[in-house]
């Protein structure tokens, strides 16, 4: 196991800065998520990590010692591909033996290794097949077993997961947690899907524009986020957000009830809604509106578990509560939080 810390980290492309001055910081066995949109920085963070791009400023550091001018194969790092990046001509023996070949194992040494890896993910029956014969989650699992039979302090995946459709993405998050445990090795792990965040990550890193918005357990950033970027990434949908003289208010969906779903001795702020739309999902229904005055018009959405009779029909005015203690209060002009309970 391994610490891996990056110091001030940066990388500029012809003026572009991908990542800004980052410090971060994944703790020995962690599994560690980066999430964000699209062109955040994520992938380029991750790559210098690798040592597949330079850093243009800072360091990188694993196990206190400082890799930022080391080659990647140097780095004792192994990193999952969003593609997978199999060779296509090779079975998947020879995929899972190809790094191992690269350093000159012996043969025997190879041949035993592939296999207790190939085991370990339950891929012993496909070794002679070529990738091409393979479903989607089983060349993840070659990926995940090529990367692993390596031994190395550091895993880092980039969106290993995407490629598969949900259900088998469902299956191959849990197989994937359960895997990581189980080996105790260090993983930062890249996605824009903050289901798979939540769901896999010990600690999330949330970026954009280059930089960390947040860091913390996945009901941390979601329960406290530290600024209204974080709190309508996190969520779906998101976290409403109302504008008010002294502020932004913000309070999550499944939060924003009719009276009756609480008892009489809960703090509750009121809010009148003119409903739009109402969106059946089975367990629990989705509530489109617009808050009426005396505050500014604002769009809201209500998440009504099934558990909630309310009768509630598009073109109607209805209350809702959402209790004090579940009020976020944000900074008007630069969005951070501002209430005591800020992270």
């Amino acid at each position: 196991m391994a610490v891996v810390e990056t110091r001030k980290i940066t990388k500029r492309f012809e003026g572009h800065t991908a990542v800004d001055q980052v410090d971060l910081l994944a703790r020995e066995g962690e599994l560690l998520v980066l999430l964000g949109p699209s062109g955040c920085g994520k992938t380029t963070l991750l790559r210098m990590l690798a040592g597949l791009e330079v850093p243009t400023a800072g360091d990188v550091v694993i196990s206190g010692r400082v890799v930022t001018d080391l080659a990647p194969r140097t780095r004792n790092v192994a990193m999952v591909f969003q593609s997978y990046a199999l060779y296509p001509h090779l079975s998947v023996f020879n995929n899972i033996a190809f790094p191992l070949r690269a350093v000159g194992m012996r043969r025997s040494q190879v041949e035993q290794s592939v296999r207790q890896a190939a085991a370990m993910f339950g891929i012993e029956r496909l070794l002679e097949r070529k990738p091409r014969q393979l479903s989607g989650g089983e060349r993840q699992r070659v990926a995940l077993a090529r990367a692993v039979v390596r031994e190395p302090v550091v895993f880092l995946l980039d969106e290993p997961l995407s490629n598969l459709d949900a259900k088998l993405r469902t299956a191959a998050r849990d197989e994937l947690q359960r895997f990581q445990r189980r080996l105790g090795t260090t993983t930062v792990y890249v996605t824009h899907d903050q289901t798979e965040a939540m769901g896999l990550g010990d600690r999330i890193a949330v970026l954009d524009q280059g930089r960390v918005r947040q860091l913390g357990t996945p009901l941390q950033v979601y329960g406290d986020p530290a600024d209204t970027f974080v709190a309508t990434f996190l969520g779906s949908p998101p976290m409403n957000l109302v504008l008010s003289e002294d502020g932004i208010t913000g309070f999550r969906p499944e939060h924003f009830l009719p009276p009756a779903a609480f008892g009489g001795s809960a703090a509750l702020a009121r809010f009148s809604m003119r409903v739009s739309r109402v969106e059946n999902l089975g367990a629990d229904r989705l509530v489109y509106g617009t808050l009426e005055p005396p505050l500014p018009p604002s769009r809201v959405i209500s998440r009504l578990p099934s558990t909630v009779p309310a009768e509630v029909h598009a073109g109607e005015r209805h209350e809702f509560v959402v209790q004090s203690r579940n009020l976020k209060q944000f900074d008007r002009n630069s969005g951070r939080r501002i209430d005591a309970r800020a992270p």
